[in-house]
């Protein structure tokens, strides 16, 4: 395989400069060649979820685009769907650098990005300018408040990215869980969580009725603080819930040299933890709404993990960074495999297999494989 080799020739440089070399590539992709070059989809693997339809459960997460709309040359990679993010209304440069790290013996990133973006004006401009046949599955755009916004006033940076934003997206995600911006998971707490959420709910009725709004919880909150997380947000009226976003926790990385550096751990050793949040999440909501999972899918057997605790649909970035340009297309033929061998026609079927004891395969055991 070539990638490996060159990912190891990639690793040499710093991780943004990479990043920016990614997106500058992705661009180059125009619609037609992105339909052209885009993996033929799965029959098996369709989803219905959200009133959308996704050729596939597999999307990109919030953090890879940060507004640059680089949609056909990622949905040229398979993605089912994309999410754009974190937006704030106002441009933002993020944290001092340097604030990305990889830990490549654990197959994992550090970031304190710090929600660094051009803001929703030049987002919304991009996305009013991409042409229809760009859009080869839904877009999801993934909202935040400004760093200097204090907490109290989060709610007004909130609806004015719903307000200049929805008309290009086919759902929003409200983010109040990313490790990098000072204060913004105590707005995970009950009341404010409360107040936030259906205000935003109300605003997002008002302006398109019927457009899905998730939110984004982290993977952190001890198991009654997440279970009343799930409850505050059901009762607000959102339509899902993404679990998770990235971790304090250093655990399996401890001594690694970058484990000290401040910021949210993804990747592979974020999986476990991540999946039994989504578990967790499914047992709670009971039905109510779908979850999307997202936290160290590595691969066709961390999708799978998800799906089967409970995920509709799940998302992916540290994944990408060091399974490649194919990574999508082998996680989907893998997963389209799993579900065959345990008897499963359909995603929906094999959704929260776990919770119902069905055990057509053994449960994964031991730790994700380093490099």
């Amino acid at each position: 395989m070539l990638w490996p080799t060159f990912r190891s020739f990639l690793f040499r440089f710093d991780p943004e400069r990479v990043h920016h070399l990614a997106h500058w590539l992705l661009k180059r992709v125009g619609p037609s060649a992105a339909r052209a070059r885009r993996p033929a989809p799965i029959p098996s693997l369709a989803v219905r979820c959200l009133g959308l339809d996704f050729d596939g459960p597999v999307g990109l997460a919030a953090g890879f685009d940060k507004g640059d709309v680089s949609l056909p040359g990622l949905f040229a990679l398979g993605f089912s769907h994309v999410e754009i993010g974190t937006i704030t209304p106002r441009p933002q440069a993020g944290n001092d650098r340097p604030r990305l790290f990889r830990l490549p013996e654990h197959r994992a990133i550090v970031n304190r990005m710090g929600f660094n973006n051009e803001g929703m004006e030049v987002c919304a401009q991009r996305l009013e300018r991409l042409p229809a046949a760009a859009r080869l599955g839904p877009i999801g755009v993934n909202v935040g408040k400004n760093k200097v916004t204090p907490n109290e006033e989060a709610a007004q940076d909130y609806l004015a990215c719903i307000d200049r934003l929805h008309p290009f997206a086919d759902y929003l995600v409200v983010n109040i869980s990313s490790p990098n911006t000072p204060g913004l998971r105590q707005l995970q707490e009950k009341d404010q969580l409360d107040r936030l959420l259906r205000a935003c709910v109300a605003r997002l009725a008002e302006r398109a009725p019927g457009k899905p709004l998730l939110v984004k919880l982290a993977p952190d909150l001890p198991p009654e603080a997440l279970d009343e997380a799930v409850d505050v947000a059901i009762a607000a009226g959102v339509a899902g819930i993404v679990a998770t976003n990235t971790t304090l926790s250093r655990a399996g990385v401890e001594r690694h040299p970058r484990a000290k550096e401040a910021g949210g751990l993804s990747g592979a050793p974020l999986e476990r933890l991540s999946t039994d949040v989504v578990r967790r999440c499914y047992r709670r909501a009971a039905g109510r709404v779908p979850i999307v999972g997202v936290g160290g899918v590595m691969g066709a057997e961390d999708a799978y993990a998800k799906i089967r605790a409970g995920a509709s649909l799940v998302q992916v970035y540290t994944g990408l960074i060091y399974g490649g340009p194919g990574f999508v297309a082998a996680t989907n033929a893998g997963l389209a495999r799993l579900l065959a061998r345990d008897g499963f026609a359909t995603v929906a079927e094999a959704v929260g297999a776990d919770h119902r004891g069905d055990v057509r395969s053994e449960p994964r055991t031991g730790v994700a494989p380093t490099l």
